[in-house]
């Protein structure tokens, strides 16, 4: 899957990862393959990336809206 996340400084990650970690308005949930398309707000809360490389990152956020869609999973994201 191919992921960016963006905020209104700078692009804080963009590369192919196997999952992906957000702190949803509704609770935290995953994105994995093959992921349902969704469009969701986010909250104040820590990131969690995986990478194809199974590297862990961990980016915290302020608050965000993440869109996924066939494979694409775009992230913007507010940070302090």
């Amino acid at each position: 899957m191919k992921l960016e996340i963006i905020t209104p400084e700078k692009r804080l990650f963009d590369g192919k990862v196997k999952l992906v970690q957000v702190p949803g308005a509704k609770g935290s949930f995953e994105v994995l393959k093959n992921h349902a398309p969704i469009i969701s707000t986010l909250t104040q809360g820590t990131i969690k990336v995986i990478t194809e490389k199974d590297q862990q990152e961990f980016i915290e956020i302020n608050s965000g809206i993440i869109e996924v869609k066939a494979n694409s999973i775009t992230i913007l994201a507010v940070t302090s």
